[in-house]
């Protein structure tokens, strides 16, 4: 589950960036909205992947409240996720779960 979580997190991170520094201003400054739909759908299907398997984890892990915030909170500004990645899931961590 957290090698799946990682996979999410990478994923969620580079959505975001994605709408965040190509769709939205290709949208708003050349009025072009080609990518908008699509990367705001899949951007948002990661964002709620990404909370639901750290809920998922939080109670398989027993993580506590602090960290479950601060992990979900950094799924909204730009790099959160990256942080979290590293900071929380370096390694192999499903071996070394407990460590989590």
């Amino acid at each position: 589950m957290t090698r799946l979580f990682k996979i999410i997190a990478t994923l969620e991170g580079i959505s975001a960036l994605f709408l965040f520094f190509v769709a939205m201003p290709l949208k708003y400054i050349w009025h072009r909205e080609e990518f908008m739909h699509t990367a705001g759908m899949t951007h948002g299907v990661l964002f709620v992947t990404y909370i639901v398997i750290a809920t998922m984890l939080k109670m398989e892990l027993k993580w506590s409240f602090n960290k479950y915030l601060i992990i979900c909170l950094a799924s909204i500004p730009p790099f959160g996720t990256f942080y979290i990645e590293w900071k929380y899931f370096r390694g192999n961590q499903d071996e070394n779960s407990e460590n989590v």
